[in-house]
């Protein structure tokens, strides 16, 4: 039983590196409901001494096979994605509900409400569109008097950073992979450490760097 599950789940993990992130993340009900399928599949071989071993294993790849297949065609074929996973719906337009659409989703009201206070709205009236995607969020785009004032609105300077914020330290370890292309060693590091007063990495518990148009550095 301990070769079984070894090897099951060696088998499983690299079918998940295979089926890629969109598997992974189950953005539709199709990748959500193959998930479970392959897990289930993957539990009974090891679990179940009384499953051939050989055939469940032929079960998990041959599934796995027909969900790269079926994303494949799903790619090439955007109306059979949309036959598939169905298409995303405006649900309420100009703070009113389309009634038609909602029922077409079988959402309920109440249900909608919950999604909407999720996103911190607690009235439709706010609510220029909202959009319930295929994998059963909610997208929604405010009126233009409920939205969040940016800095362009207030004509506040704006400094756009050269890089996205990246983690350097991870419970007293250098992510090394992450100065891969960035202009920093790990003798910057200790010398940007010592100036926040620590004095060893192993100090540090997590650290990220956030860098500005200006060239400054930031850590946390």
């Amino acid at each position: 039983m301990i070769i079984r599950t070894t090897v099951t789940f060696s088998v499983l993990l690299f079918l998940a590196r295979i089926l890629g992130k969109e598997q992974v993340s189950q953005l539709t009900f199709f990748n959500y409901v193959t998930g479970i399928t392959i897990g289930s599949i993957a539990a009974e071989i090891a679990s179940h001494d009384d499953v051939h071993y050989l055939n469940g294993i032929t079960s998990l790849v041959w599934w796995s096979i027909l969900t790269l297949f079926v994303s494949y065609i799903t790619l090439k074929s955007r109306k059979t994605k949309n036959l598939l996973d169905d298409k995303p719906k405006i649900i309420i337009k100009d703070g009113k509900i389309l009634e038609k659409e909602l029922k077409s989703t079988r959402l309920p009201v109440v249900d909608l409400n919950m999604l909407l206070r999720m996103q911190g709205i607690f009235s439709i009236q706010d609510v220029q569109f909202a959009v319930l995607e295929t994998n059963g969020q909610l997208s929604v785009f405010k009126k233009a008097a409920q939205q969040n004032a940016t800095k362009q609105d207030v004509k506040a300077k704006i400094n756009v950073p050269n890089f996205m914020p990246f983690t350097i330290i991870i419970d007293g370890k250098i992510v090394k992979e992450n100065f891969t292309g960035q202009q920093f060693t790990e003798e910057w590091l200790d010398r940007e450490l010592k100036k926040h007063g620590v004095n060893s990495i192993e100090q540090v518990f997590y650290a990220e760097i956030e860098i500005q148009s200006d060239g400054s550095f930031y850590m946390t």
